[in-house]
């Protein structure tokens, strides 16, 4: 077999490995069997080639994977509703688990709320926001 069409159909099958997944796996010896088919086509020995593969692998990997882990690092995206946790609140509604009831007013919004702790809150009582979860705050009593 020809050695340019098999680091050819190497890099094909790297190639099509990296486009079915999302996190950069295969890209690296996609870059390596280029070299090494360059390499075969200006009449490299097969020792020279596989060494041009591994040594392209390796320099891509060290190179770009620090870029890469920045660029795709996912980011956290911040809403206005985070402003609310760590807030006092008013029970505008009896928090109640067990029931399934209970709202809060906070900075002139009204949100669903659960008791972290699975106690009753009664109507009228303050409150801090621990955390949201879903459309839902978790409080606890002052």
């Amino acid at each position: 077999m020809n050695m340019t069409v098999f680091w050819l159909a190497a890099f094909i099958i790297f190639a099509v490995g990296e486009a079915l997944t999302v996190g950069l796996v295969s890209v690296w010896f996609a870059v390596g069997a280029l070299g090494a088919m360059a390499t075969a086509g200006a009449g490299g020995g097969l020792w020279v080639q596989i060494g041009v593969f591994l040594a392209l692998s390796a320099l891509s990997l060290l190179l770009f994977k620090p870029l890469s882990a920045k660029l795709l690092k996912p980011r956290a995206s911040h809403t206005n509703a985070d402003r609310v946790i760590g807030q006092t609140a008013l029970v505008i509604q009896t928090v109640d688990n067990v029931q399934a009831t209970g709202q809060v007013q906070v900075n002139g919004q009204v949100w669903t709320a659960r008791s972290a702790h699975d106690v009753v809150i009664p109507q009228g009582s303050e409150v801090k926001i621990l955390s949201i979860q879903g459309v839902k705050v978790m409080v606890e009593s002052l």
